[in-house]
């Protein structure tokens, strides 16, 4: 019966593994592969004999662990149709279009990203706020989304992997019983060089996505249609201080909207009606110039977003039920006994991201699965860090990958060109085989069975 129900398992993921392939092949809507996914998922279910109520209500408990989640999307949603037509925005680009050399705008969003979740801890705080205002000034320098995205999804999970007010980071301290300074200070030794060299590719490849060059009429057209007073800087530094002092994410961003109204009503002159109109649709101007800059936000353009998420995060009480994912212990330790310490937390951790679709989650599983292979506490603290917090972004369909994404409005595809989060992963799997212990250490179990079994045969 064991070995129907692990064929079954092995089946049921590969389906859900070649759906997900095609889809992304043919470039159909990431909700038709999570969708299509989900059914994979129930038909499971109903093989292990769980009835349609208890699939509802795994689906249903699933869903509700991304509650958080789904309502920081949708403050996040109304908070950046605020900052846009209550002129935040328009201030911040008024001010830095002319100041800044387009050539190197791509780097200074990498190092701007990197220094703001860095002292938030936060990537979605960061993504919301200063990622947002990187997007829309580098759009309007000419720069490609596609080069701009990369940037600030390097730049973001940079403070979310090493941050000492980091959630995630904190979230490997506990699960591994080690100190966050020292982590810290082992993820920097082993993220160095990564980190110089994506300074240096964003300076050298990023003019390539210059298209234009910032025009008085560009700049001018945030004068023209906006009262730039300072007072309208208010609700993004509002944001940056509250989560700087670690105050609830949701909290933060309320008073922000807060702000935000007031600035809309009383320094740009706004109605309650196209107030209303604005937080629901997002801004819109019919000045085609300035369309193309900020026009968006709204809880409207979240939809698709927190649809994602609701259905991604429906395969967590799938999962945590039928121990659908159990089976990747088992493969865990085969790969041990033929690879580096290091390469099985990675693959394990490309694994667990993939199909838990949830930081959070992978970081867990992949803890849980790992955890029997490496005995030394502070290594696989540092391991998690070098690989599931970072790979979870560099999943299409991963909520680490879609909200920074679709907040910023950046295409997929841009996560190819965070270089950042997979330099990390790649530059210590070649340092793990270039250490002969970790070589030989992958494979230690494997040699102490052979070892074993030579002993017993002897006797």
């Amino acid at each position: 019966m064991k070995a129907v129900i692990s064929m079954a398992e092995m089946i049921t993921l590969l389906i859900f593994a070649c759906v997900l392939f095609v889809c992304i092949l043919k470039d159909f809507s990431i909700l038709v592969a999570l969708f299509l996914g989900l059914i994979c998922f129930v038909f499971y279910s109903l093989y292990r004999k769980y009835t349609y109520a208890q699939i509802g209500k795994m689906i249903l408990n699933g869903i509700k662990e991304a509650r958080t989640i789904l309502i920081v999307f949708s403050l996040i949603g109304m908070l950046t149709a605020l900052w846009r037509a209550g002129g935040t925005i328009p201030f911040i680009i008024y001010h830095t279009l002319l100041m800044v050399d387009s050539r190197f705008f791509v780097m200074f969003a990498f190092l701007l990203c990197s220094l703001v979740s860095f002292l938030t801890g936060t990537a979605f705080g960061t993504v919301s706020t200063m990622g947002i205002i990187c997007m829309i000034t580098g759009k309007a320098l000419g720069i490609s989304p596609f080069y701009l995205g990369g940037a600030i999804l390097s730049g973001v999970f940079f403070g979310d992997r090493c941050s000492p007010m980091s959630t995630s980071a904190l979230l490997v301290c506990e699960l591994t019983g080690t100190d966050i300074y020292t982590n810290i200070k082992n993820m920097i030794k082993t993220s160095a060089f990564p980190f110089i060299f994506t300074v240096a590719f964003y300076a050298i490849t990023g003019y390539v996505g210059i298209s234009s060059n910032v025009t008085t009429d560009t700049v001018a057209v945030f004068a023209d249609n906006f009262n730039l007073s300072p007072w309208v800087i208010l609700p993004a530094l509002i944001i940056v201080v509250l989560a700087i002092c670690k105050y609830n994410i949701k909290v933060t961003i309320v008073w922000s909207i807060i702000f935000g109204i007031f600035i809309c009503l009383y320094f740009q002159e706004m109605s309650l009606y196209e107030l209303f109109k604005c937080l629901i649709y997002g801004y819109h101007t019919e000045n085609l110039t300035l369309a193309k800059l900020i026009n968006g936000g709204g809880l409207i353009s979240m939809a698709k977003t927190m649809a994602i998420i609701a259905i991604s995060s429906s395969y967590f009480g799938i999962f945590r039920n039928t121990k659908l994912l159990d089976r990747i212990k088992l493969w865990s330790n085969t790969i041990a006994q033929h690879s580096t310490k290091f390469a099985t937390v990675l693959i394990i951790s490309i694994i667990t991201a993939a199909f838990s679709c949830n930081q959070t989650l992978a970081t867990m599983l992949t803890y849980e699965i790992a955890n029997n292979l490496i005995s030394d506490r502070e290594q696989l603290a540092v391991y998690l860090e070098n690989t599931v917090i970072l790979v979870s972004a560099l999943i299409p369909w991963s909520i680490a990958a879609v909200f920074p994404i679709s907040t910023v409005g950046a295409p997929t595809n841009s996560i190819t060109y965070a270089v950042y989060l997979y330099l990390v992963p790649l530059w210590n799997l070649f340092i793990s085989f270039m250490n002969p212990k970790d070589k030989r250490a992958g494979l230690l179990n494997s040699v102490r069975r052979k070892c074993h079994e030579k002993t017993a045969e002897l006797r």
